[in-house]
């Protein structure tokens, strides 16, 4: 089967030459559920940017599903469509994504772009609210929903496209640990479904429990560790060099011990 992603020495720089990704190779199969860790700036948010044909290789290259993801082939109507249909990306910050009068527009909008009927599009947003539990905010504007609440339509407004591949940029962003429960549950369900899932995250309990394997990014934008996340979680002295943990000292009467801590959820 071929790959959904194969990135070959790929780099990307923003203007004047800041580097964000260094030479990245990369393959993401079919089905599989990965998750790309590193501290601040190391590239996590580009290289989804890149997966969704947002950002392009500076040098190197980066194919999809056996066909160059470029922004010569993007222009090509029917590559387009047939990309934006099957990759979907649900950016960090839900306000980024919603710009809609009501939710359901949220939803209706993906679908109606790729020039689905009417019937289909109430279909599929029928379908989707019901299976996220957001029937209820339909009617509402995104701006009186809560963090949480517009992270779950902006998560749905990429499903009622139904693609195959799903791009989450920091997903447990803005979410209470009720709504992340709900989104480790979510993630089960795409697994059982086949959707292949890269999420970027500094969350290494949630990459841990929702992927079988994990990227960490270092932060001179490159891959320095690759593999099922036990084994990766297991190298402290990696995980402290990319600044992913910190040391924390205790001392209890005379005695002081030292002992890393992950650090608290920043935004990327």
């Amino acid at each position: 089967m071929t790959a959904e992603f194969v990135l070959t020495g790929a780099s990307h720089s923003y203007g004047a030459g800041i580097c964000a990704l260094d030479g990245i190779d990369l393959t993401v199969e079919p089905g599989e559920h990965v998750a790309v860790v590193g501290a601040n700036g190391s590239g996590k948010s580009t290289l989804l940017k890149m997966l969704d044909g947002l950002a392009f290789c500076t040098t190197g290259t980066i194919a999809t599903a056996g066909r160059p993801l470029t922004e010569e082939a993007l222009e090509d109507p029917a590559f387009r469509r047939e990309f934006r249909s099957r990759v979907g990306f649900v950016f960090q910050d839900a306000d980024v994504q919603l710009f809609c009068n009501t939710a359901f527009d949220e939803l209706a909008f993906g679908p109606l772009q790729l020039g689905l009927d009417h019937d289909e599009v109430r279909t599929r947003v029928a379908e989707v609210a019901a299976s996220l539990r957001i029937e209820r905010l339909l009617d509402r504007a995104p701006y009186t929903l809560s963090g949480g609440e517009k992270k779950r339509v902006a998560i749905a407004s990429v499903l009622t496209m139904r693609p195959r591949v799903l791009l989450m940029d920091e997903p447990t962003n803005a979410l209470d640990p009720r709504s992340q429960v709900w989104l480790l549950d979510v993630l089960d369900e795409w697994k059982r479904a086949g959707r292949t899932v890269v999420i970027a995250t500094h969350d290494l309990s949630a990459a841990a429990e929702s992927c079988e394997r994990m990227i960490v990014l270092s932060e001179e934008h490159r891959i320095v560790a690759d593999g099922p996340p036990e084994e990766v979680l297991a190298q402290r002295d990696l995980l402290l060099s990319v600044n992913l943990v910190h040391e924390h000292a205790h001392r209890h009467g005379a005695d002081r011990h030292v002992h890393p801590h992950a650090h608290e959820h920043e935004h990327a």
